[in-house]
């Protein structure tokens, strides 16, 4: 839900103007515009393969528009943006631990030969602390479950202290305590004014963000989730084909998303999302 300090004055952390994304002669994303809200929570979702990710790697500054533009207006270099990905991955045979990993976070803002100052270490803790992974800190990073795991690198984001967090399905297949971790982290770097872009395969985790962008090989649309998760959008991005319709209520396949969900139909045509998860 938005806080005060959601949507300052109208600000935008990024903005982008008929931009277009290619890898080689592969068209990703056609000409799209879309902003994000300073301070705001943003939900890019849609199917697998619709430019989610190549959004999120384009404001992270990793590629860049072959048309358009992109103004990243909190974050004029990566110093001040940290992305983390939900597929990362670590080589089981290094024995690196929890400590070392979130550690890694600080790096980016050392020099050559600077070691972590008691600061930086300060920060480290804080970090583990927020994710509840202070127990494991010693543990071995290839002795960890997949939530526990995706706490530490969401651990080692925010410990460099960006205005600007991206993060790759951060929910996606978690424990329930993992997922409430991460959940409270990203409301937590949105109170203190750091904006949150998240990418996502979940109408639920979409429907109680600030700012929604939906995606389908372009930007379908974008703005308020009342305004943007929509039946006539939904279709537009996933297929008429995945929504059925039954009185009020519409059910919503997605081969994408491992649960069932339903959708209830307001009087606008916007959707309320209740997931359902499969106990067998």
């Amino acid at each position: 839900m938005p806080t005060a300090s959601v949507y300052r004055l109208g600000m935008q952390a990024v903005t982008a103007t008929d931009v277009e994304f290619r890898y080689g002669t592969h068209i990703a994303v056609t000409q799209s515009s879309f902003t994000i809200p300073k301070a705001s929570i943003t939900a890019l979702i849609g199917p697998n393969g619709s430019g989610k990710s190549t959004i999120l790697n384009a404001v992270a500054g990793l590629i860049s528009p072959s048309i358009g533009t992109l103004d990243v207006s909190v974050a004029p270099s990566q110093q001040r943006i940290s992305l983390v990905l939900q597929s990362t991955q670590v080589n089981d045979a290094l024995p690196i631990t929890v400590a070392e990993v979130v550690a890694m976070g600080r790096y980016p803002g050392l020099s050559r030969f600077r070691r972590l100052t008691l600061h930086d270490r300060e920060v480290v803790s804080k970090a583990m602390r927020r994710m509840a992974i202070e127990d494991l800190a010693q543990e071995h990073l290839s002795e960890l479950s997949g939530g526990q795991r995706q706490r530490v690198f969401v651990a080692q984001g925010i410990a460099q202290e960006r205005d600007l967090l991206l993060l790759d399905e951060p929910l996606t297949g978690l424990d329930l305590p993992s997922a409430k971790a991460v959940d409270s982290v990203i409301h937590e770097e949105q109170e203190r004014g750091g904006t949150v872009v998240m990418t996502t395969h979940d109408l639920s985790e979409a429907r109680v963000a600030d700012h929604v962008i939906l995606m389908a090989g372009r930007v379908v649309a974008s703005g308020t989730p009342t305004d943007v998760l929509t039946v006539a959008n939904l279709k537009e991005a996933y297929g008429s084909a995945l929504l059925h319709f039954e009185g009020d209520e519409v059910f919503f396949d997605d081969p994408d998303h491992p649960q069932g969900q339903d959708l209830h139909v307001h009087q606008n045509r916007s959707i309320h999302v209740e997931t359902h998860h499969d106990n067998g």
